[in-house]
């Protein structure tokens, strides 16, 4: 090995071992990842370019919620000279995620496949489109559902001494904390369901441990919402609820199935049919023995 040569870390001796990523030094991670992080910023930042062309829909659309909670004729204030277009530039930016998820997926995925077999290569597609779906789940039920409770409770507390202005800065800020909590959220399906295609996860594991699931999604309720009602709790912490429900489903559907012993599909019945020739075979040989040593004895009499 040559002074400049890079370093190779094989995964594993076995020549059989189709994945390229046994093959692909650490230098050679390292360019991959550079690879892939600048081709996930270059079509973020596409999608950020073409989502400020619409900036100002896009703004009256993501502050609508709070709109509504205001009293007739109120508006957001702006306090700083540059805030109104960091807003903007944050709104482009967030569209712009959510236009670029695909793309951003797929870099991901083409990162990690050289890692994996042949076999687990197929899954690029329903991994793409698994991420998107959970993105733009994500982004509708935190802009139609929580964001909307949230803005609601919390323009509640106010008396004539007190007028609710909220900030333009502060109410974006709570609306990307939500939105960026409720994305990881959505991503729960997709990451069971490729963990039980590589046999880390099962259905069994995730059932036994669904109490833990249950006060996880409690906490996260608790954090990502300033209620301390109870029932608003709840009503966050159903969907996480839900969505860890259904990828017990997922792990159960991805996972390996168990072969059938033969007695339970109806191989039991050639399994007794040679048993029994068997039994008849040795109980007409034994007789047959056993008349041919009466006759012996017979004979053998005076």
């Amino acid at each position: 090995m040559t002074a400049g040569s890079p370093h190779t870390f094989p995964l594993s001796d076995d020549p059989d071992d189709d994945r390229d990523g046994a093959r692909m030094g650490f230098l050679e991670h390292l360019d991959e990842l550079r690879k892939r992080i600048i081709r996930s910023c270059l079509a973020i930042g596409a999608g950020m370019l073409v989502a400020f062309f619409f900036h100002d829909r896009i703004g009256e659309f993501l502050l609508a919620p709070t709109l509504r909670t205001l009293p007739k004729g109120g508006a957001l204030v702006i306090t700083r000279p540059g805030e109104g277009f960091a807003f903007y530039l944050d709104v482009s930016l967030i569209a712009g995620l959510v236009l670029a998820a695909p793309v951003v997926a797929y870099q991901l995925w083409r990162f990690i496949a050289p890692g994996l077999y042949a076999k687990e290569k197929k899954f690029a597609v329903p991994f793409v489109v698994l991420i998107t779906i959970g993105s733009i789940g994500a982004a509708l039920f935190t802009h139609y559902v929580m964001f909307p409770a949230t803005i609601a409770f919390l323009a509640g507390f106010h008396s004539p001494s007190m007028t609710f202005m909220p900030r333009v800065e502060d109410t974006f800020d709570l609306y990307k904390m939500m939105l960026l909590g409720m994305m990881v959220v959505f991503q729960i399906p997709t990451v069971v369901f490729f963990l039980a295609k590589m046999h880390l996860v099962t259905a069994r594991l995730l059932w036994r441990n669904i109490k833990y699931a249950v006060l996880i999604a409690f906490i996260a309720a608790a954090v990502l919402t300033p209620s301390s009602d109870p029932w608003n709790q709840m009503i966050f912490a159903a969907p996480m609820l839900v969505l860890y429900v259904a990828s017990i489903g997922i792990a159960w559907a991805a996972g390996p199935r168990r072969r059938k012993a033969p007695c339970a599909d109806g191989g039991g019945a050639p399994l007794r049919l040679i048993v029994t020739g068997a039994v008849i075979e040795q109980a007409w040989a034994h007789g047959k023995r056993s008349r041919i040593q009466s006759r012996v004895n017979l004979r053998q009499r005076p």
